[in-house]
């Protein structure tokens, strides 16, 4: 008997299952009262069964009548709360719209819940739309100026020779800093891709070598930081030294011959130009006297030991230091390691003190215009002009292979941003320019002369190419 009266049920379940779980689905969406779905679900067994395109015109008449509903809720939202619209925008639809679909819930009864879900699902939907403040943005009338970026390395050049990767990287990262640094950098990293270079079959070395190979390296440098002038003068020689080759000589004579030249400019026009500088500089200083420094510099740095150890000179040295880069911290420790007295200073708050008290103010120079105005760290024409007001004579120390042929009257014309200290409302620059009436003298390994020498200095050198 058990089994005959069990098995009804279990035919009829699966039509009697089907409709109750739609109808106790629509039953939970009204929360006021379960009403109105009950008589909905007592007649849902009686609906005939509607067409496609009767169930297409259904979806979109609910489609309208959840747009509608969805604009009066955004018209009474406080604030103009654009959540409910921005639901249906956002491509997320809110629960309800399933339900819809099964042709259960009336779109006249929307809950208070429903329009929560929608707030909480269009602010999720709009953030993706708000456009992503653009970083590192600089203004249209500073855009000339240039910035270091770090590039990623698939974004090089097929051609681009691994050490020269390696360089630019620690270029845009100021891991190598300093003009003359980077210039000895970058000529020992193009002797290595002469060194590795083959000629095609059926070009010169003097042809191909230039436009192929080393036009590329210049390129990616260029882009991950810009050229110094020393960089820019070398390279210049160097693709006169390129030129220069006999398109009989072999290449390997030729590479040898290209690389004794690098070596030769690097012996010459670096470090025998520094050992010179320092000299003639440490001349200038007298014992018993107040030197005062800006920063680290490296020709800074071997005048005051030169003329401390090797000239056994005794002075104290102020240090005035940049207040974003710190660098004048390494340098105070280091001179009071050799045994000098030495003060330090963090920022430019006592500077007209400090200055006031030292007999000379020595300078390293990033670059010289022709006009014998000054390229250095920012900060270094405050120095100078300070110098100035209290009579003090101010050296500066430059290579001449840092001095170029162009002309700057102020710091805007040829300056780099400081690209972690730059925003859409303000930035920084990392040189200024020190006009040459500031200036006492310039020392370079050919001479001690006025700024106003350097075009005649830059004359002399170009002779001697």
């Amino acid at each position: 008997m058990s089994t005959t009266t069990s098995e009804p049920p279990q035919e009829e379940k699966p039509k009697s299952v089907e409709k109750p779980q739609i109808s106790s689905a629509n039953a939970q969406a009204p929360p006021n009262g379960e009403s109105q779905p009950k008589a909905e679900n007592a007649a849902s067994p009686a609906t005939p069964k509607l067409s496609g395109a009767q169930l297409k015109a259904k979806a979109k008449a609910e489609k309208q009548a959840r747009r509608a509903q969805a604009k009066a809720t955004k018209e009474t939202a406080p604030g103009g709360a654009p959540a409910p619209a921005s639901a249906g925008q956002s491509g997320h639809p809110p629960p309800e719209s399933k339900g819809n679909k099964k042709g259960g819930k009336p779109d006249s009864a929307p809950s208070a819940n429903s329009g929560a879900t929608g707030r909480a699902s269009g602010a999720k939907g709009s953030v993706p739309n708000v456009p992503p403040k653009p970083e590192n943005s600089i203004p249209e009338c500073f855009s000339h100026l240039t910035m270091a970026k770090r590039l990623p390395i698939t974004q090089a050049d097929k051609d681009v020779h691994p050490t020269v990767l390696t360089l630019g990287q620690q270029m845009a990262t100021f891991t190598i800093d300093e003009s003359i640094t980077r210039l000895k950098a970058t000529l020992l990293a193009f002797k290595k891709v002469i060194d590795s270079y083959t000629t095609p079959p059926g070009n010169t070395l003097a042809r191909h070598l230039t436009p192929h190979v080393l036009n590329p390296q210049i390129e990616y440098l260029s882009a991950c930081r810009p050229m110094c002038f020393s960089m820019g003068n070398a390279i210049r020689w160097l693709k006169l030294q390129v030129s220069k080759i006999d398109p009989d000589v072999p290449d390997v004579d030729a590479k040898k011959e290209l690389c004794a030249s690098i070596d030769a400019f690097i012996q010459e026009r670096i470090n025998f130009a520094d050992v010179v500088i320092t000299q003639k500089a440490a001349d200038h200083i007298q014992n018993g006297e107040v030197i005062l420094v800006y920063g680290r510099s490296t020709l800074v740095e071997r005048t005051l030991l030169h003329a401390h150890s090797v000239d056994g000179k005794r002075f104290e040295v102020i240090v005035v230091d940049d207040p974003y880069e710190r660098q004048g911290q390494n340098l105070a420790r280091k001179l009071i390691g050799e045994g000098f007295k030495v003060s330090y200073s963090g920022d430019f708050g006592a500077l007209r003190f400090h200055v006031k008290r030292a007999n000379r103010i020595i300078l390293g120079a990033e670059g010289m215009f022709n006009n014998g105005a000054l390229y250095g760290r920012c900060g270094t024409s405050d120095i100078a002009m300070t110098a100035k007001d209290f009579g003090k004579q101010v050296f500066a120390l430059c290579e001449t292979i840092n001095i170029t042929d162009r002309v700057s009257t102020d710091s805007l014309t040829y300056n780099e941003i400081d690209p972690e200290r730059c925003s859409g409302s303000s930035f920084r620059l990392l040189y200024d320019t020190t006009l040459s009436h500031y200036l006492s003298t310039v020392v370079t390994e050919i001479s001690s002369s006025q700024p106003t020498s350097v075009s005649y200095l830059l004359r002399k050198l170009e002779d001697s190419n």
